[in-house]
């Protein structure tokens, strides 16, 4: 294996000829013909912007190694700092505040603060200008992001597919389950809530510890700010239904319908209550953190939780792999579960979900605008977008006979430390960005999505599980319907942006508060019933219908009823 340092140095050495080459040939090209990188050639020009997003993220180095040859082709560097200690809103709040910005910003939830405040520059005049960005999204997607003035501010960087889509990940939420609990009940079909649960218990009770004696926590929650799905929306899907986030969406008869007080719902919550007095919902459920939670998974001592990929497995994954957890059966599959043997799941969302309440966005404080826009739309060439996410050819990954990408297992560890993450990796992760097929008709947008690289890439007992299910991938494993998304999809694009400007917006802030404050005494009640009792008196004292019909008038105006 070669050493850390022997790849720093050899990305160094990369990295001059890149600046040589550059500097011959007086400015970089565009690999795909759309306002191509400007290739200064002189760092002295390189132009340094910064950028803060509203959730949590690690630093990379100030000497960061990618970094610095993005920054060589494109003439600019961006400084990100991430969320600490903050929920997105109060971070935004403190902003605003503070009337100091950032040159590029993703807000979170809290876009439309941003909006109302006046301090975003409109991406209507820039768009035409840079055909990279222009091509995330069709014109009918691009006018669903307009404000209340008619313009484009930001745009979101996620779920978009370029050619052919390579999804081998469910990045969805799921109740997971270790490949360990799996394999020792013989690969049983779970379906349903109650078969997760049961056979969760048996394998705790069986195998009270893990290989070096830590405790096992059959199941463990996250209630923290707006995480707080990871125990509240679960009976939306149990019933069938997509992540419309917010409600269900009775597609027969066109109705807006709340999942907090469906038959499902008590039912859901019933059965957190009875595990929980049982000993298999771990007692620090309603207090911990997300760092402390990630922490709890990264020990692998958790068999299972409720939770969207994305939230967890960029943290635990790899320090599993470090850790030797992996080869150890900790790592994570998905189950879609429903609350009924026989009900087709909707877990999975197959086409791309365009969520247009959030997004990254360029400040009027900006230094430079046009630089601002040009460097987005520079980070969209193909040379650029591996840089990125595959990394430096020769040092994070090769190219066999056909053309084809592919990492070797060395590779594959150190991709995965978070000494060189910091050091010489930089993928820009809340900057536009493709899924997808590569530019070239052959290679994925990203390691994950390389078919090979997935395969290769996957821990024996991970292998051993989806042979056992007789499944390809993570998507197969959750085995939803495959259907197209409907038009109305994502009603939560509609409720992250609201405000409490009208009654509906006040219903759904007052909601959520009372579902932070009641959810977890629920799970933990002595009497259920009453609790249960108590908590749906609460909820219907803060008028809920007004939400519900604010989102009523959305779906039908979705719908073009």
């Amino acid at each position: 294996m070669k050493s850390g340092r022997f790849h720093r140095i050899l990305a160094a050495a990369l990295s001059l000829v890149l600046f040589i080459g550059l500097t011959g040939c007086g400015g970089g090209g565009s690999s795909s013909g759309g306002g191509g990188g400007s290739g200064s050639g002189n760092s002295g020009d390189i132009k340094e912007f910064t950028m803060f997003t509203a959730m949590p993220g690690a630093e990379i180095n100030d000497d960061n190694e990618v970094q610095q040859i993005i920054a060589e082709k494109t003439g600019v560097k961006v400084k990100e700092t991430w969320l600490t200690g903050q929920t997105d809103g109060e971070a935004i709040g403190t902003i605003i505040a503070g009337g100091n910005y950032p040159d590029f910003i993703n807000g979170g939830d809290a876009m439309k603060s941003l909006y109302e405040e006046g301090v975003l520059v409109p991406w209507d005049d820039y768009l035409d200008k840079y055909p990279n960005l222009k091509e995330m999204y069709s014109d009918e997607e691009w006018n669903s992001f307009r404000q209340d003035d008619g313009k484009i501010y930001w745009a979101n960087v996620f779920q978009n597919t370029y050619g052919e889509s390579r999804t081998t990940t469910h990045n969805d939420e799921a109740f997971w389950i270790q490949a360990r609990v799996l394999e020792w009940a013989g690969y049983p079909e779970i379906k349903t809530l109650d078969q997760y649960f049961d056979v969760l218990d048996r394998y705790a009770k069986a195998n009270p510890t893990m290989q070096n004696g830590t405790k096992v926590i059959p199941y463990t929650m996250l209630c923290e700010d707006w995480r707080y799905y990871c125990i509240e929306n679960a009976p939306e899907f149990l019933d069938g239904y997509p992540n419309d986030g917010s409600v269900i969406v009775d597609k027969e008869n066109m109705q807006i319908v709340d999942y907090n007080t469906t038959p499902t719902a008590k039912r859901y919550f019933q059965k957190l209550n009875e595990q929980y007095k049982a000993g298999n919902i771990d007692i620090e459920f309603a207090t911990q953190t997300y760092d402390q939670y990630i922490a709890k998974l990264s020990t692998g001592a958790v068999l299972g939780m409720c939770d969207q990929w994305w939230n967890f497995a960029y943290n635990v994954n790899d320090v599993f792999k470090q850790q030797g957890l992996d080869a150890q059966g900790c790592n994570y599959v998905p189950l879609g579960l429903t609350i009924d043997e026989g009900m087709e799941n909707r877990w999975h969302t197959y086409a791309d979900t365009l969520n247009n309440s959030s997004g990254v966005a360029v400040t009027t404080s900006c230094s430079d605008i046009e630089a601002a826009f040009k460097f987005m739309n520079d980070i969209l060439d193909q040379e650029i977008h591996d840089l990125r996410f595959w990394g430096v050819e020769g040092v994070d990954y090769l190219v066999d006979e056909d053309g084809m990408y592919y990492r070797t297992p060395e590779m594959r560890a150190q991709v995965a430390d978070p000494a060189y993450k910091a050091s010489h990796l930089c993928d820009y992760s809340y900057m536009p960005q493709w899924l997808g097929t590569s530019r070239d008709g052959k290679n994925a947008m990203q390691p994950a999505e390389q078919t090979s690289e997935f395969f290769d890439d996957l821990a024996e007992p991970l292998v051993k599980c989806f042979e056992a299910y007789n499944v390809d991938s993570y998507v197969d494993m959750i085995g939803s319907v495959v259907e197209d998304a409907d038009p109305w999809f994502p009603m939560y694009s509609y409720s992250n942006a609201m405000t409490t400007a009208t009654p509906g917006g006040v219903a759904w802030t007052k909601m959520g508060e009372v579902k932070h404050q009641w959810l977890p005494q629920v799970v933990m009640a002595d009497n259920f019933e009453d609790t249960w009792a108590q908590y749906m008196a609460a909820y219907s004292a803060v008028n809920p219908q007004d939400f519900l019909s604010e989102m009523q008038t959305e779906l039908e105006r979705r719908a073009g009823l």
